[in-house]
């Protein structure tokens, strides 16, 4: 994690490398009204994630292959060396985490999410420019033969929540899973069994992610006595859900897996 304020020196260096991965339909003419000065820029939709025919077969989000992943760090020309910094304009929540979690899981030891909003950077003097993405350096090879981290399965996630010693964490908002509406997906509604912690608990009224200690007080408290491998996190689609991997990370609680598939894919094909 890393705080605006700490961003200027930061990018100083040789051997860093940051990423604008703001999502959403109209995300590269956000990028090209402005962004974080020699920002490269990754795509949810294309990059980060592997579209099947159905989101009931890997939600809206899937991930995409280690190899597939590879080949888009070695055409932006991110060697596995480097440090590697991403934001987005969701407090980190969207796209930012799910870069983050895939650069852990491919392996990258020097990877850091931008703790706060755009203004945040901007009141820290980043400096903002417009047009289109810079030209990456020269392509790299980056190999990725598999990924690190666990993830769990539907079926995984269908006898978790039926075993007393296995918790599984919805993330998404209490609305969303309620059941009040559902924004998104088909059908609104939960995982049974599954309770709901929603990811924006983990920030602060300005928009910051709490300090380690209170993420740390807040995430044993929820776990119980529960093991981290003993956690399954999900949300709506396998994206934010990492925001919650990341708060956990940042309370020094490593190990819970991610439900991809998330609530896009449980509620198409368990429903």
């Amino acid at each position: 994690m890393l705080h605006p304020t700490q961003l200027r020196t930061v990018l100083e260096q040789d051997d860093v490398i940051i990423i604008d991965a703001r999502g959403g339909p109209d995300a590269l003419d956000r990028y090209k009204q402005s962004h974080v000065k020699g920002a490269l820029r990754v795509d949810l939709e294309t990059e980060l994630s592997q579209k099947g025919i159905s989101a009931a077969d890997g939600g809206r989000h899937p991930l995409p292959s280690p190899e597939r992943f590879g080949a888009v760090l070695s055409r932006l020309g991110i060697p596995p060396t480097s440090h590697v910094i991403v934001y987005d304009d969701k407090n980190g929540a969207n796209a930012a985490a799910r870069f983050w979690w895939m650069m852990v899981a491919a392996g990258h030891s020097k990877i850091d999410v931008v703790d706060g909003t755009l203004e945040h950077m901007q009141q820290a003097g980043i400096p903002f420019v417009s047009g289109d993405p810079p030209a990456p350096s020269t392509p790299t090879r980056y190999a990725i033969q598999k990924w690190l981290l666990e993830t769990a399965t539907i079926d995984d996630v269908a006898k978790s929540v039926n075993d007393p010693s296995m918790l599984v964490i919805d993330v998404r908002e209490n609305y969303r899973y309620r059941g009040d509406s559902e924004p998104i997906d088909l059908i609104a509604g939960h995982i049974p069994g599954a309770i709901n912690v929603p990811y924006t608990s983990n920030l602060s009224a300005e928009g910051k992610f709490l300090t380690s200690d209170e993420l740390s007080s807040k995430y044993k408290e929820i776990l119980g006595d529960r093991k981290a491998d003993q956690v399954i996190i999900h949300c709506g689609s396998g994206v934010t859900a990492c925001h919650t991997l990341l708060a956990m990370d940042q309370a020094g609680i490593q190990g819970a897996k991610l439900y991809v598939g998330s609530w896009s894919e449980w509620s198409r094909k368990k429903l």
